[in-house]
């Protein structure tokens, strides 16, 4: 099991748990009241700064709820947070654009995270043809 030192920058937000019980995703929350018009920009803070273990990263993305309930889209669509990104003042924020007037309160599940293993060094070989199958064009379908 790994350790991930965390530090909570208030104390009105529910410490970080599973999803209850029931996935290995874990729910971050707004730090602070937000309120937004259609249209507007904003960096949620998200009250946490964690030191993850070495060769990992996390990753955040909204929950499957937060469109629904909020009108606000993740702006990068997927936040990495890297390993570097361990300071003491280094708070998670989570940057939306709103669709419609909405607001959000403070320890709203907003978002979610998970750890993953960094990717490991590769090299690139360039060549000439490439040896497998040909699907053909565009995505899965093969078609565009």
């Amino acid at each position: 099991m790994e350790t991930i030192r965390i530090k909570y920058f208030t104390d009105k937000i529910e410490k970080l748990t599973y999803i209850d019980g029931k996935s290995d995703w874990i729910d971050l929350r707004a730090a602070q009241d937000i309120d937004l018009k259609q249209g507007e920009y904003a960096l949620v803070p998200l009250g946490v700064a964690m030191e993850l273990p070495q060769g990992y990263e996390a990753h955040i993305v909204p929950r499957s709820s937060t469109f629904k309930n909020f009108g606000v889209i993740q702006t990068n669509h997927q936040g990495v947070v890297d390993g570097s990104y361990c300071g003491d003042n280094d708070q998670w924020f989570m940057p939306v654009y709103a669709i419609r007037d909405t607001h959000i309160s403070c320890n709203d599940r907003i978002c979610q995270f998970r750890i993953v293993e960094n990717q490991p060094k590769i090299n690139f070989q360039e060549v000439s043809v490439l040896t497998k199958a040909d699907r053909g064009g565009f995505g899965s379908t093969g078609k565009q």
